[in-house]
């Protein structure tokens, strides 16, 4: 059982000829407090809780961890960006290649 009494079950799906097909996760025992965070999330990115849910296991399981403020800081260092006017454009094009 995860922290906070929430369990996470996986139910792996099977066609009839035994090839794995899509995978259901199910969450349970989700606290308020998470949820409406979720749904807040989704909401600002356009999804459904689904969508969002989807994104975030995807991500997870690529490896695309958000960056820390340090992190961002030590990038704009290696940049060389000097003015914020530079780093304004920077920030807008890595927004704009997502």
């Amino acid at each position: 059982m995860q922290p906070g009494g929430a369990k996470m079950v996986l139910l792996q799906n099977q066609s009839r000829t035994g090839d794995a097909m899509s995978v259901s996760l199910s969450i349970k025992d989700v606290p308020d407090e998470i949820l409406v965070r979720l749904r807040a999330r989704a909401h600002r990115n356009h999804r459904s809780l689904q969508k969002e849910l989807l994104a975030i296991v995807e991500a997870a399981a690529f490896g695309e961890a958000e960056s820390t403020v340090d992190e961002l800081l030590e990038q704009v260092r290696e940049s060389g960006l000097e003015t914020p006017n530079e780093g304004t454009g920077w920030i807008r094009g890595l927004r704009d290649g997502r």
